[in-house]
């Protein structure tokens, strides 16, 4: 029997342990193509599974799906991804991801004295902005950004 060339909706939901509903969301977003039948129901290639999958590992680890669209524009349509796509894909977000790991990072140093408060107000907290003096700094909780 040959393999099948194209799935149903349910098919790859049942394979990629995705809901149809996250399916059709990723569809809209264009993170995924299918084509219609002459019967009007959807039917993806092979390749949308490993999409699907790539999709998922990069939502664990905190990349945007703004983020993921734009990363599949350099990858081939009707392609499954490789190897080679994934290490690109990858080294892209690294950067990112270590952004946030150091954001995490001074966040979670940052509040250790104020967690056990909640008012940040006191002297010791180092989130601490006496008369809004880092007002002049820019807008947003400026002791937790970090610089680039």
């Amino acid at each position: 029997m040959a393999p099948v060339r194209e799935l149903t909706v349910g098919q790859v939901a049942m394979r990629s342990g995705v809901a149809v509903s996250a399916l059709h969301f990723y569809e809209a977003r264009g993170l995924i193509r299918s084509h219609r039948t002459a019967g009007n129901q959807r039917r993806y290639g092979r390749d949308v599974l490993r999409r699907v999958a790539i999709i998922r590992v990069a939502q664990e680890v905190g990349i945007s799906l703004a983020d993921i669209a734009r990363a599949f524009q350099s990858l081939p349509e009707e392609r499954t991804p490789t190897r080679e796509d994934w290490n690109l894909l990858s080294t892209a977000w690294r950067d990112e991801l270590d952004q946030k790991i150091a954001q995490l990072k001074k966040l979670r140093d940052g509040l250790t004295d104020c967690i056990g408060c909640g008012c940040m107000s006191i002297d010791k907290c180092p989130l601490r902005n006496k008369e809004d003096r880092l007002s002049a700094q820019g807008s947003g909780a400026r002791r937790l950004v970090v610089a680039r």
